[in-house]
């Protein structure tokens, strides 16, 4: 039975993993080819005058210098991948806000291609739909970010029943297989002596040893998530790094309290009545 749990409980993640992956997956970008054809007259005018009224001149400068928000001119992160532009601008990321409800598609594009090919950058070709579609072969930033958190944004009734029935079942596994290699199949009346070989306190040694260790790297990581959070450009929390710590520190604990049973504490199993229906 523990067994049964442990392979239900993979099948679930996997269904799991597909509600997530179809959530966070980008949608289809539909070629206008109006949008296209009038690219190339509209991004210094209009992507000018929005970049000024949107707000963006607060936050990254009349000349792309920075200020609140990170420096656009001589970015070569986003001339290297231009689409990252474009996916800033519809999804918003951290305090800059999503402009994809707000403005119009060749409104987007003209915003994305005046920051391209302004203040010294240069983009060999124009942003366009085409462009995005293509990329979209690729992972998509947007998605990325989802799939990084430990706990995604917008979490459904159908992702925490599955993700709860997932802990019970691996929950009832693993203290099933614990149960088996603590204590084997059947309880056998008396005092049982145990006593502790070199491997066993080795392992015991070097589990505590990496519960310090991921101790140690917990911390740090709260220090830096910390500082991070409060600085003038604030830095989102790598809560990923922060639960895989916090879940190794809880998995070593565990596996060093089944080792201390196993080896170093002695057992005993009492017989009230043998005829009883749970006789130890």
């Amino acid at each position: 039975m523990p067994w049964v749990a442990i392979v239900c409980a993979a099948i679930m993640w996997i269904l799991l993993l597909f509600l997530f992956n179809k959530e966070t997956a980008p949608e289809p970008v539909t070629v206008d080819p109006a949008v296209v054809a009038n690219i190339s007259k509209e991004y210094p005018t209009i992507g000018k005058e929005l970049y000024t009224s949107q707000g963006c001149v607060g936050c990254h400068g009349a000349e792309g210098q920075g200020g609140v928000g990170p420096a656009l001119a001589g970015d070569g992160k986003i001339l290297k991948d231009p689409v990252y532009v474009h996916s800033i601008l519809v999804n918003g990321k951290g305090a800059m806000p999503a402009f994809g409800e707000k403005l119009k598609e060749n409104e987007i594009y003209a915003v994305a291609n005046y920051v391209l090919n302004s203040w010294g950058n240069k983009e060999d070709e124009l942003l366009t739909p085409a462009t995005v579609a293509e990329s979209q072969t690729k992972i998509d930033p947007a998605v990325l970010k989802n799939r990084s958190r430990f706990v995604p944004e917008d979490i459904k009734l159908p992702e925490i029943f599955l993700a709860t029935f997932i802990m019970v079942l691996l929950t009832y596994g693993v203290i099933g297989l614990y149960s088996v290699w603590a204590e084997g199949t059947e309880l056998h009346p008396g005092i049982h002596k145990v006593r502790s070989t070199p491997i066993a306190l080795l392992g015991m040694v070097t589990t505590l040893g990496l519960t310090l260790l991921f101790s140690v790297l917990f911390a740090r990581q709260m220090v830096i998530d910390y500082a991070g959070w409060g600085a003038k450009e604030p830095v989102m929390p790598n809560v990923t790094a922060e639960g895989f710590y916090a879940a190794m520190i809880i998995l070593l604990l565990a596996l060093a309290v089944g080792l201390y049973k196993k080896f170093f504490m002695d057992g005993e199993v009492l017989v009230e009545d043998a005829s009883g229906e749970f006789p130890w």
